[in-house]
């Protein structure tokens, strides 16, 4: 089997995912703008796949194109509220395509109206538009130059709540919407697609919005999803189930990453580094001195009392609180980008000797490394249990 508009596609993403792991090396950031050889390929590819797949009646089902689109505009339209500047003029143009896309998908292309919608539509359009109420609602005084800014009310409970958490229910409306579009067969099988899509993209944008993932890494995942949402051909192991890459290019990943923090353990026991086992695999000490030159963030806190230095080892769960809050995390780019504001920690590093930093291989690697894997070979996770339990 070969799909030949996601041949192309892939082609695109995985030349776009080498082009930003050379960057992610090189500079440790991924601009978003990277981003966009393999959306203006993919997406088309995409929609020509669609437009190939026939419904119940042979003719190509132009509602799960718009529906495919009004995903894909759903997630560029959170990320826009999330980065827009306070003294950006508000784009409402954005808005209507955000709420029209659902309406054509759902109740103007369809050749037979499913009146389940109407609600989930309704739900959708509201959160939407009260985000963007918010989001319009930050620019103080718009239009008008002043030199006194009006001071900002505290958000309610239920405000941050709604801003923080919105995408999951826009999420699970779009995943909800694509099992009410298989009855009928106006989807067919490939309303799968659009869900599993929706949820695999609306995992890792949640995960990046609270620090849990790097946002380059999750973005990349997304648009795999969005640019190859099936296989493009037959792999030589196994097909992804249920044919979705993006899935198995992340089990891949993270099966070939996990390669690394065994050799760190090794470089570990042969230079004598000592510390507790589970950072025996994730990190190593470095000159204190010489920290800026160095990748990473910091796993020990210090504290100076009375000329002398405390520390100790930042715990697990303690890390993970670090990341979500996005504070108490020293990272050694802002180390080097910022030293003004680390004066202290910068003092305490230089005096404690050596410091322990994680590794800081970019993710994006092994990312394109599972993502080829997973179309030339499969998903590996699955041939190892076939293996294992002797299944074919």
């Amino acid at each position: 089997m070969i799909l030949y508009p996601m041949v192309i596609s892939a082609v695109a993403v995985v030349a776009t995912l080498l082009y930003a792991s050379y960057l992610d090396i090189r500079d440790r950031r991924v601009p978003f703008i990277t981003w966009y050889p393999m959306l203006v390929v993919g997406i088309p590819a995409a929609i020509v796949l669609f437009y190939q797949t026939a419904g119940t009646q042979g003719q190509p089902s132009f509602s799960l194109i718009a529906g495919y689109l009004a995903l894909i505009a759903s997630f560029f339209y959170a990320n826009y509220l999330d980065i827009r500047e306070e003294n950006d003029m508000f784009g409402f143009h954005y808005l209507a395509i955000v709420l029209i896309l659902p309406v054509l998908s759902w109740f103007v292309l369809p050749r037979t109206v499913n009146l389940q919608l109407v609600p989930w539509y309704a739900m959708f359009a509201g959160i939407i538009a009260y985000v963007s109420y918010l989001g319009y609602r930050s620019v103080p005084e718009r239009g008008v130059k002043s030199k006194k800014s009006k001071k900002k009310k505290p958000e309610s409970d239920f405000t941050d709540v709604i801003g923080r958490w919105y995408f999951v229910i826009i999420i699970l409306i779009f995943v909800i919407t694509s099992i009410l579009m298989i009855p009928g067969g106006e989807w067919g099988i490939s309303a799968l697609v659009i869900l599993l899509t929706a949820a695999f993209g609306g995992v890792f944008y949640i995960f990046g919005r609270m620090h849990l993932f790097g946002g380059a890494d999750a973005w990349a995942l997304i648009f795999i999803a969005f640019c190859i949402p099936v296989v493009p051909i037959t792999p030589l192991l196994n097909t992804p189930p249920p044919g979705f890459v993006a899935f198995s290019a992340l089990i891949n990943a993270l099966l070939l990453n996990m390669f690394i923090p065994v050799g760190i353990f090794i470089i570990n026991l042969a230079k004598g580094n000592r510390a507790p086992l589970m950072y025996m695999f994730f990190g190593f000490p470095v000159e204190g001195a010489e920290i800026q030159k160095s990748w990473g963030f910091v796993m020990e806190e210090f504290e100076e009392t009375g000329g002398r230095i405390n520390r100790r080892f930042i715990g697990f769960w303690d890390s993970v609180r670090r990341m979500y809050s996005g504070k108490g995390r020293v990272y050694t780019k802002d180390l080097r980008e910022h030293p003004e504001h680390f004066s202290r920690e910068l003092a305490i590093y230089r005096s404690a000797g050596t410091v322990w930093i994680s590794y800081a291989v970019p993710f994006i690697i092994p990312i394109a490394a599972g993502l080829i894997t997973a179309i030339v070979f499969g998903d590996l996770l699955r041939a190892i249990i076939q293996v294992i339990t002797g299944g074919g």
